[in-house]
């Protein structure tokens, strides 16, 4: 049973890991060798595209998205995208917010190269997503509240050294040899870190980044494409309540299950959407070589899909072709329908849009060149 609890009042009394409970009960084992045989599909999948860049840009956009609007912060795919690979200055707020955790989760897994996972892991992904230097919280009063009541649901600990102390045992725990499965680890580590609510800001969305960056450290995952904030966010009410389960009765397994069901449906989900990414790409290539032979390579139909808003600077930069020569290539597949030309500015953008719709689709069908 957890220590009593009261919403009002800070929760220093929150229990350090591991949890006094079992954790590892018959359902819970169970959900979690279906997560693990769905993560497995999800890695062996994204093994069979050629080029990373194409998955490394893409998918974890939407997580961010979804991520962020966890945290009601919203923003348009078409401006997420479009922003994603140029200088964001022009983008609004939302928007460079929302990539601003694309650029926390990339920089968390190139550093889990030299790196392990660690409280300074979390702090650097906070201050990646917000833009600003912050630390763990000093001053009291932090408290959770009922967005439509305005009613505080939860008071996160107080005071430097108590965060502190409770952060190094989460870290710990992440980490021990205690024979728990990664996945259920993760599930336990997240619920943590969301009630030790570490920062004054952006909690949420670096909790969630850490999920992902564990699975890669604990080799679950290759790359950082796992798209859990979709799930989370189509069941955010469940989200929330189980927290508070967890909370205030220490009931660990239905939140458990529920982590470990959002691992299974977002990674068959994710797998399915690669899937079908391949076969748009294949498709492509196929209707390139058809139609523009002289201008094929496959290093060019890549980079449409690494950059699918794509400007005669990208052609240029990936030593494809020269300037006058990239226009002219980009002229020419916008011509054979493969791009969607438009002027903004003085800028030409040149939008594989079979490609964005696939990504911004909740479906994983695309609408084939013989249809054009």
């Amino acid at each position: 049973m957890a220590t009593k609890f009261d919403p009002k009042v800070p929760f220093n009394a929150l229990p350090l890991l591991p949890p006094a409970e079992d954790v590892e009960t018959k359902a819970v084992l169970k959900a979690c060798i279906e997560a693990t045989r769905q993560l497995e599909g999800l890695r062996q999948a994204a093994k069979r595209i050629p080029n990373q860049d194409v998955l490394i840009n893409s998918i974890p956009l939407r997580e961010a998205k979804d991520s962020s609007a966890i945290e009601n912060i919203v923003t348009t795919n078409d401006k997420l995208f479009r922003f994603a690979s140029a200088d964001d200055e022009h983008a609004d707020p939302a928007t460079r917010e929302v990539l601003r955790y694309r650029t926390a989760l990339r920089n968390g897994f190139n550093n889990l190269t030299v790196r392990p996972l660690t409280v300074q892991t979390a702090l650097t992904l906070c201050r990646t997503i917000k833009g600003y230097d912050l630390d763990v919280r000093a001053v009291p009063g932090t408290t959770l509240r009922n967005h439509a009541t305005g009613e505080v649901i939860y008071t996160p600990p107080e005071g430097a050294a108590v965060i502190n102390e409770k952060l190094s045992n989460w870290e710990a725990y992440l980490h021990e040899d205690n024979g728990i499965d990664p996945i259920i680890r993760m599930a336990i580590g997240h619920y943590q870190f969301e009630a030790i609510h570490p920062f004054p800001d952006g909690n949420g969305r670096t909790g969630r980044a850490l999920n992902i960056l564990y699975l890669i450290e604990q080799k679950r995952l290759d790359l950082p494409i796992l798209y859990l904030s979709r799930y989370i966010n189509a069941n955010r009410e469940s989200y929330y309540r189980l927290l508070t389960g967890v909370t205030v009765k220490g009931d660990w397994e239905p939140w458990i299950l529920f982590m470990l069901d959002a691992v299974q449906h977002t990674a068959r989900w994710t797998t399915e959407k690669i899937e079908a990414i391949q076969t748009l790409m294949d498709d492509t290539v196929r209707h390139v070589k058809a139609h523009l032979p002289r201008i094929y390579s496959r290093e060019l139909v890549e980079l449409l899909f690494t950059q699918p808003y794509c400007r005669t600077g990208d052609v240029v930069g990936s030593g494809i072709a020269s300037r006058n020569i990239a226009a002219k290539y980009l002229k020419e597949l916008a011509a054979a329908d493969v791009l969607l030309s438009r002027k903004e500015g003085r800028e030409v953008l040149y939008l594989n849009t079979r490609f964005l719709d696939l990504l911004k689709s909740n479906e994983q069908v695309f609408r084939p060149y013989s249809a054009a």
